[in-house]
């Protein structure tokens, strides 16, 4: 076994698309992602990180020159040292054959090259862009399909990941919700009378959004997010280009009906950011957006074939938080869905939740929702003998 550099090569690039692929052929909740979001990360033309970052590929080769193996590795010179006791990198897209001994190599090629950046320790699996992406190594949850652009990987990285030394950083929990009052059975229903006090409450307001206004739209989700998040451990506030970017990006897949803004005195005060689950979609795709993949896409989205949506981002103003807002936001959805029969979707999972926010844990479990999946993100500290500490929990400001 060996491994070699991705770099220029054309038949190395493809291969690492085309690894996971064969690995994946016999798992049945597996989802191709799509060629062009796995691309775009290692773009410099797309990917902003490489701005102020690096980023090398590797592929691990058998005796007969047949891939085995990949990973990505690559530091954020912006962030390497930010909320960290030490410099850290980060590792992503693994791929491996059930063979520790290969996996420990791609494991060594991305230590090797962090090292080489002044790096002491590296996250992963994880992405070399936002966390709503590629983030963590599926450890639970493998019975259901993933959701699109997060991973879906094999039982047997665990030991892979935590035989090398890989300790769990944080978690990251996947809840699935009912999207009807009458199932949320599992409801406290203290959240329950919180929300219609809002509901009831005539200085509050609800709205989707309206695609002919999307620039509106962005500015008011970069104001309720900046207060809400901005500031908090490993998070940085968002400006009005990247809003606006956002919002264009998710344009062409925005459903208006379930992307929801709370107000209160017509001032905005609260978001909950929901899409439809493309990997419902682009199950059918195999991987290809050309003119064929997007035929189908816009056939399945005419139809409406995708009774699945998931959770993207949710914030609450800070001065409008603990009045009962949080719970009036997030239960939006089963309440449109109780007064229209013909509502498109029957399934909701909140995508991200990680355990360092132990208040939105028991939040969104007091919703009558259900852990459905669990991610783990690892940290290996290069030096085995430095105390290990798990990422702080949120609400510490800078």
């Amino acid at each position: 076994m060996h491994v070699v550099e991705v770099g220029a090569n054309a038949r190395y690039q493809k291969e690492f698309i085309q690894f996971p692929v064969r690995l994946y052929r016999n798992d049945t909740c597996w989802i191709r992602p799509l060629d062009t979001d796995v691309e775009e990360v290692f773009d410099p033309a797309r990917n902003k990180r490489f701005e102020h970052g690096e980023c090398v590929r590797y592929l691990l080769l058998n005796e007969k020159q047949e891939t085995i193996g990949r990973i990505a590795v690559f530091v954020d010179h912006e962030i390497a040292n930010l909320d960290n006791d030490q410099p850290t990198g980060g590792c992503g897209f693994f791929e491996c054959i059930n063979d520790q001994s290969a996996a420990f190599m791609l494991f060594d090629a991305a230590k090797k090259w962090l090292l080489s950046k002044g790096m002491e320790a590296m996250d992963g699996p994880i992405n070399f862009g936002d966390r709503d992406r590629w983030w963590g190594l599926l450890v639970d949850g493998f019975d259901r399909e993933p959701n699109y652009c997060m991973p879906y990987t094999k039982t047997y990285y665990i030991p892979f990941f935590e035989n090398y030394g890989f300790k769990d950083y944080f978690k990251q929990f996947t809840f699935g919700i009912p999207t009807t009052w009458a199932k949320l059975v599992d409801m406290s229903q203290a959240v329950k009378e919180r929300a219609q006090r809002i509901y009831q409450n005539p200085d509050y307001s609800f709205r989707t959004i309206d695609k002919n206004q999307l620039p509106q739209a962005a500015e008011q989700f970069r104001h309720i997010y900046n207060a809400a998040w901005g500031g908090h451990s490993g998070v940085k506030e968002m400006s009005a280009e990247q809003a606006q970017v956002l919002m264009q990006k998710l344009k062409p897949v925005i459903d208006e009906k379930i992307i929801y803004f709370a107000y209160y005195q017509d001032e905005p005060v609260a978001f909950f950011v929901c899409l439809p689950e493309l990997n419902q979609i682009f199950k059918h795709i195999n991987g290809k957006l050309n003119l064929i993949g997007k035929l189908k896409f816009l056939w399945h989205v005419l139809l409406k074939t995708n009774h699945k949506a998931f959770g993207v981002v949710f914030g609450v103003a800070p001065e409008h938080q603990g009045k009962g807002v949080e719970a009036a936001i997030a239960l939006r959805m089963p309440h449109e869905a109780d007064h229209n029969p013909n509502f498109q979707y029957t399934e909701l999972e909140m995508n991200w939740v990680g355990d360092f926010n132990p208040i939105m844990v028991r939040f969104v479990s007091q919703l009558g929702s259900k852990i459905v999946k669990t991610h783990v993100t690892y940290r290996y500290l290069f030096d085995q003998t430095k105390l290990f500490k798990r990422c702080p929990v949120i609400g510490r400001r800078k």
